[in-house]
């Protein structure tokens, strides 16, 4: 899960343009209302970054704010993606 989390940790930095300030962040890191840049359009934005990254595509009924919670549960989600 750590490999994962990592790419998803680049893909919310680009997507935000946050730039260093996510070094520390782990899967606790909280994000949906937490972070000002992830805003409805950042949300749309990372979905299709993840999307193309990883291969694979999310429809819209499968994802939900409780995705976005933290960078554990978007990486968990990935995973489940991944192994489907």
């Amino acid at each position: 899960m750590a490999v994962i989390m990592d790419d998803v940790r680049m893909l919310v930095v680009g997507a935000l343009q946050l730039g260093s300030r996510t070094q520390e962040w782990d899967a606790s890191t909280a994000l949906l209302g937490a972070i000002p840049e992830l805003d409805s359009m950042a949300v749309t934005n990372l979905i299709a970054a993840l999307e193309e990254h990883f291969g694979f595509s999310i429809a819209d009924d499968e994802i939900g704010a409780s995705t976005f919670a933290t960078l554990g549960s978007l990486s968990e989600f990935v995973e489940q993606k991944l192994g489907a």
